[in-house]
C-alpha cells in the first residue's frame, strides 16, 4: 500500500486482523497437519528485489529498466517483484502522477512505462537471463475511474447511503472492492490469469492481501496454478495465508524488531523469541519475507539509515542469513538515502553503486549456500551462545556438511564477547574477506559497533 497516513491506519487493521487470528480462527500449526503446496523449486535459493519503475530511470520506462537486468543478474538476483504497471486513475488522483496502486485499468499498462509488447520483452529478458519475473496486483479496491464503477457499482462497498467507498478512509484515491459479489471472484481471477497466459510472467505481489477473503485465494492461486507454476508473495503475515495460495508472507514482525534493537529499545536475544514463535504459527515449509526496507517503508517512515543508523549494512546482512527470504529494495545497492516521492517523479540516484558488491556477495551466499535455502529444505538453525547475548546475535544454519556461521554485533559500542561450547567449531572462511579461521570452541572475538562477520 502507499498512502498518507497509511502507515498509522495499516498498522492498526494489521494489529487488528492478527489478533483476531490468534483468538478466533486458526490454530497454530502442528506436524500432523496436511503440508501446504511444494514451493517451485527455483524460489528455494532466490532473492526478492523490488522494482519501482517510476523512480529506477529517468526515461521510468520499462525499457531503460531492461538495461539493468544484466547488473541485477550479475548480482545473482532471481525474482524480479515490479510494483503495478497497469493505469493509474485520474479522478481523486493524489499528486501529479497517482498512486501506483490505484489500478484503472486491470487489463491495461501503464503508458508512462511503455507498451504491452515492452512489457513481454522485458519479461522475455528476464526469463533469458536466468531471472523470474512476478508483477504488484491490487484486489482490494480500484480508482475511482476504473470502468468496473459504471459497469458493475454493486462490485464495490457502499455506505449506508449508497455511496461508494473507500476501503480505509485515508486512501480516498481508491474505491473499495466487495468479495461477497460471487462474480467479482471471478472477474479477478481471470484478470490474474491474463497476465500470466498472455505475458509468461511468474507470479504475484498481493496488496494487502488479508483485507480479501483468504477463500478467494485458495480458489484463485490453484488456477493459475494450471497455467504454469508461479510463485505468491503475500502482503499480510497470518499464517492461514500459507494454507494454499501463498509461498510467502511478510515479517514485519522481524522488520519492527530490528528499528526496536537499532533504537535500543529492544535486546538481541528477542530474535531468538521471535523465530520461536513462528516456528509454532506457521507451516515449516513458509517463507518469510526478510527486509530492512521497502516502498512504502522508504517513503513513509523512513530511510535504513534514518531508522537503523549506522546499523542499516549489519541488519541487511542479517536478512540473508537468518531464516527466510530476503528482499532488496530498488536503490539499496547504492545506498539509497532519501525517501521517495510517492506521487512525482523522484528518480533514484545510482552514482557508482557503492553497495553493489556488498549485496552480491550476500546474494551469492544465499544461492550457493543449502543451509540458507527458504523453508524446511534450509539448514537447522542454532543459537550460539555467547557471554554478550543482550548485543550480540551468533548463530549457524547447517545442511548436511555444509554450513554458514554468523556473528552481528548490533549495538554501538565495542563487544569483547566469548563464544561459549563447542557448536560452532571449524574451520571457517569470512565471506567479505576471505579470511580464514579457525574456531575451536570458548573463541574470544571482539567487534566494532554495529560489526558483523559471516563465515561459510
Amino acid at each position: 500500500m502507499n498512502y498518507e497516513k497509511k502507515l498509522t491506519s495499516f498498522a492498526i487493521l494489521v494489529l487488528f486482523a492478527t489478533i483476531l487470528f490468534s483468538l478466533n480462527s486458526c490454530k497454530s500449526w502442528t506436524s500432523g497437519d496436511s503440508a501446504p503446496p511444494r514451493h517451485p523449486e527455483w524460489s528455494r535459493n532466490a532473492t526478492i528485489y523490488e522494482v519501482n519503475i517510476r523512480q529506477y530511470t529517468a526515461e521510468g520506462t520499462f525499457a531503460a529498466f531492461e538495461q539493468h537486468l544484466p547488473r541485477l543478474q550479475k548480482m545473482g538476483i532471481k525474482i524480479l517483484w515490479l510494483m503495478p504497471i497497469q493505469p493509474i486513475g485520474l479522478e481523486k488522483r493524489k499528486g501529479s502522477l497517482g498512486s501506483p496502486y490505484s489500478i484503472r485499468d486491470y487489463y491495461g499498462i501503464n503508458p508512462d512505462y511503455g507498451t504491452l509488447e515492452d512489457f513481454k520483452r522485458l519479461v522475455t529478458r528476464a526469463h533469458e537471463l536466468g531471472m523470474y519475473l512476478i508483477i504488484d496486483w491490487v484486489a482490494n479496491h480500484t480508482a475511482w475511474d476504473n470502468i468496473l464503477i459504471t459497469e458493475h457499482p454493486e462490485w464495490y462497498k457502499h455506505d449506508s447511503l449508497g455511496n461508494i467507498i473507500s476501503p480505509v478512509a485515508d486512501w480516498s484515491d481508491v474505491a473499495g472492492l466487495d468479495y461477497s459479489q460471487p462474480e467479482l471472484w471471478k472477474y479477478m481471477t481471470d484478470a490474474l490469469g491474463f497476465w500470466v497466459k498472455e505475458c509468461n510472467i511468474d507470479g504475484y505481489r498481493c496488496d494487502v492481501a488479508g483485507m480479501i477473503p483468504v477463500a478467494f485465494w485458495n480458489q484463485a492461486v490453484p488456477e493459475l496454478k494450471k497455467i504454469k507454476e508461479v510463485f505468491m508473495l503475500a502482503e499480510w503475515e497470518t499464517p492461514d495465508m500459507h494454507d494454499t495460495a501463498f509461498d510467502a508472507t511478510y515479517s514485519w514482525d522481524l522488520y519492527h524488531l530490528m528499528n526496536q534493537v537499532a533504537a535500543g529499545e529492544q535486546r538481541v536475544d528477542n530474535f531468538d523469541t521471535l523465530l520461536k514463535k513462528e516456528s509454532k504459527m506457521y507451516p515449516p515449509d513458509a517463507y518469510r519475507m526478510r527486509f530492512t526496507t521497502n516502498h512504502d517503508e522508504n517513503s513513509w517512515n523512513g530511510t535504513v539509515f534514518e531508522r537503523l543508523g549506522e546499523g542499516a549494512e549489519a541488519f541487511a546482512a542479517f536478512t540473508f542469513t537468518f531464516p527466510g527470504i530476503p528482499l532488496i529494495y530498488s536503490g539499496q545497492e547504492a545506498a539509497l538515502d532519501k525517501r521517495l516521492s510517492f506521487f512525482e517523479k523522484d528518480l533514484i540516484e545510482w552514482g557508482d553503486v557503492p553497495l553493489g558488491d556488498f549485496y552480491s556477495i550476500l546474494v551469492q551466499l544465499k544461492t550457493s549456500h543449502p543451509a540458507l535455502w527458504s523453508g524446511n529444505d534450509g539448514g537447522v538453525f542454532l543459537r550460539i551462545q555467547t557471554s554478550a547475548d543482550t548485543a550480540v546475535c551468533a548463530f549457524s544454519r547447517t545442511l548436511g556438511d555444509d554450513r554458514v556461521f554468523s556473528i552481528f554485533n548490533f549495538s554501538p559500542i565495542v563487544q569483547t564477547f566469548t563464544l561459549t561450547g563447542e557448536d560452532h567449531k571449524g574451520a571457517y572462511k569470512e565471506v567479505f574477506t576471505d579470511k580464514e579461521w579457525l574456531f575451536e570452541g570458548n573463541n574470544t572475538i571482539s567487534l566494532e559497533p554495529w560489526d558483523y562477520l559471516i563465515f561459510h
